[in-house]
């Protein structure tokens, strides 16, 4: 492909806008309660907060990564489609007046937004809305570099990057992409654990509030092992499954299980035998017994299961040519605790689903998160709650265009940077967007549910 003639470019058309997508996704949204929710709860202290609110959540759907990248709004004929778009030097200063408390609220609409998409888009929770069906809950945090001393709560953290820290609770099913329940800013030296019981209660109440009805499995990783995170879990009936820390009590536990209690599980690498139906794998799963948290409390141990997956080490040989006999040094070991009544087999891949948090905290990575803007803690603390909220009108808006495993950046390729002309024909707009689009049926897919009345629940 090469250019055809010569081409002189002119930036002077008042009706061209290049995020046709914001139109239906920002419909959605406010459908879903988005303006109320910002109106009736956000009290920041700024002139038309819920109008600013918007404008950069409406940034975000389109790309943006930083306060100056908001003014990809104020082109062409955006101003004839949206109401209340703001200069970026007004959002910063809209974002710099929160407090802990404000983000707070913030946090409130963002939940109450879910269970509002969830009533217009229900397959965001497909297979969970009913008694028997099954979700999933997982919570993780990542370090977010930045640079400059004036970022304020800035440390260095267990990756020995200088940056803040983000804690992130994700709701999933099996047959549904992840939302976020709840997200949090901490300083950058904050340990993975602290406030995860807090975090865990929240983010159940927040599924449950958005129609979540089945059983829930509240995933993490070594670092959440302890009482605060299981507790949470059982005060709200919910399973759990968290990886266990190598101590002395899971070492003997893991030592005194028998040779023939393994099994064979698919893995990579894993071959099917056909002759005696079974995997012949490197792998292999058991479980035992096990009481957690024996150090605390009596009222504090939890009797659970304790299911292991060990896998060969690639090792030398000793110097005398024979391998190393030594438990521990032959296998690597991966345990975690639960309380779940599934199988061993898929216990141990439900529990290493717990992975997909990590899909989503790369997504706000390649968006929003790309940056805190701010110097300010809580800025960046609301701008960190906006993305939350960004974040989840894009999985609404790919549920209803039919596109629901899509990543936000296809997302963002395919239905809300399309490209378009506005027309007026007597009172209405019209929207001019490419011939041959490829992805024309999502678009108006989207658009349909977008402009659709709010479903009534039959009595």
């Amino acid at each position: 492909m090469k250019a055809s003639h010569t081409i002189r470019p002119v930036f002077d058309d008042p009706n061209l806008m290049s995020a046709a997508g914001l139109v239906p996704a920002m419909m959605l949204a406010e459908s879903a309660g988005l303006h109320d929710l910002l109106t009736e709860r956000v009290s920041v202290t700024s002139p038309n907060a819920a109008v600013k609110a918007a404008s950069v959540v409406g940034g975000m759907l389109a790309g943006a990564d930083s306060i100056d990248d908001l003014d990809l709004l104020r082109h062409g004929g955006m101003g004839r489609l949206f109401d209340g778009i703001r200069a970026p030097s007004t959002l910063g200063t809209f974002l710099r007046s929160f407090t802990h408390g404000h983000v707070q609220q913030l946090d409130a609409v963002g939940a109450g937004l879910l269970a509002g998409l969830v009533g217009r888009v229900p397959g965001m929770i497909a297979g969970a809305a009913t008694d028997q069906g099954l979700a999933f809950l997982d919570v993780d945090d990542t370090i977010r570099e930045v640079h400059g001393y004036a970022k304020q709560g800035a440390g260095y953290g267990y990756t020995r990057v200088r940056g803040l820290n983000i804690q992130i609770a994700t709701l999933s099913t099996p047959l549904a992409a992840p939302v976020i329940t709840r997200a949090r800013l901490r300083k950058g030296n904050t340990s993975s654990a602290r406030g995860a019981g807090r975090m865990l209660a929240q983010a159940i109440g927040t599924a449950r509030g958005a129609g979540v009805k089945g059983h829930l499995l509240c995933r993490a990783d070594s670092a959440y092992y302890g009482w605060a995170f299981v507790g949470a879990a059982l005060r709200a009936q919910a399973w759990f499954s968290v990886t266990a820390r190598m101590t002395k009590t899971v070492t003997a536990a893991i030592t005194g299980i028998t040779e023939d209690a393994w099994q064979p599980i698919k893995y990579p690498h894993a071959i099917w035998d056909d002759a005696e139906q079974r995997w012949i794998s490197d792998a292999e799963v058991a479980e035992v017994p096990f009481v957690a948290f024996t150090g605390r409390r009596k009222a504090e141990h939890v009797p659970c299961r304790l299911v292991v997956r060990r896998v060969k080490r690639i090792q030398p040989l000793a110097s005398d040519g024979s391998e190393q006999e030594e438990l521990f040094a032959a296998y690597r070991h991966h345990a975690f605790i639960t309380n779940t009544s599934f199988g061993i087999v898929e216990a141990d891949q439900l529990h290493r689903d717990h992975a997909i948090v990590e899909q989503v905290i790369a997504e706000l990575k390649d968006g929003p998160l790309a940056h805190l803007p701010s110097g300010k803690y809580a800025a960046n603390a609301a701008w960190v709650a906006l993305a939350v909220i960004a974040f989840n009108i894009a999985r609404a808006a790919a549920n209803a265009a039919d596109l629901a495993k899509a990543r936000w950046a296809t997302l963002r390729r395919k239905l809300i940077n399309v490209p378009a002309r506005i027309a007026a024909t007597g009172r209405r707009l019209v929207l001019h967007l490419p011939t041959h689009w490829p992805w024309a049926d999502a678009w108006e897919a989207l658009h349909t549910v977008a402009t659709s009345p709010p479903r009534t629940a039959t009595p």
